[in-house]
């Protein structure tokens, strides 16, 4: 196989921008599970509190500046999160990137959906509630809709029944 086509298939790895120092992210995380500009650290760490309170294990990082692509900022959250684990939210002011080893993948990016408000401190807040408020039940739901339908139908058949058998015993004219 030509060697363009088998680096196609090769993954790519992670992406983390040059000027963001991991190491010094994992320290300041480490401490408090935020590593932000001074002005939103005591924000932030509260969302943290709340959110070690219900039971979740969240690391914030905020970046002052956009990286050249948001994907990095997933890039950056894989790299804390598999030195810290939980979950982490990595914001800039334009983008959102998400890591979780405990939650899945759909609840974080649901999550990360609605933490796209550009103020790293309530987008942190939507987040955290994103992800710790219930999931609507799906499975009840589905279940009365199918008994209402089958009601519905168990009607219909019981009233066409009675109209058939009232025109066989001659009850109603036929047109």
């Amino acid at each position: 196989m030509p060697a363009a086509l088998t680096s196609a298939f090769r993954p790519v790895l992670a992406d983390v921008p040059p000027d963001i120092g991991i190491g010094a992210i994992l320290v300041d995380v480490g401490d408090d599970g935020v590593s932000a500009p001074a002005s939103d650290v005591d924000g932030l760490r509260s969302v943290v509190d709340r959110a070690e309170r219900d039971g979740i294990q969240l690391s914030v990082v905020a970046l002052a500046e956009n990286p050249a692509r948001d994907s990095q900022l997933r890039d950056i959250a894989t790299e804390v999160g598999h030195q810290e684990g939980g979950t982490v939210l990595v914001l800039s002011p334009s983008w959102v990137g998400t890591y979780s080893d405990t939650l899945s993948r759909v609840t974080v990016e649901d999550a990360q959906d609605k933490a796209y408000t550009g103020n790293a401190v309530a987008s942190a807040d939507n987040f955290l509630g994103a992800i710790t408020q219930p999931d609507p039940p799906y499975g009840l739901i589905t279940a009365a809709l199918v008994v209402l339908v089958g009601g519905v139908a168990a009607v219909g058949f019981w009233v066409r029944s009675r109209r058939s058998a009232a025109t066989v015993d001659g009850k109603i004219d036929a047109p």
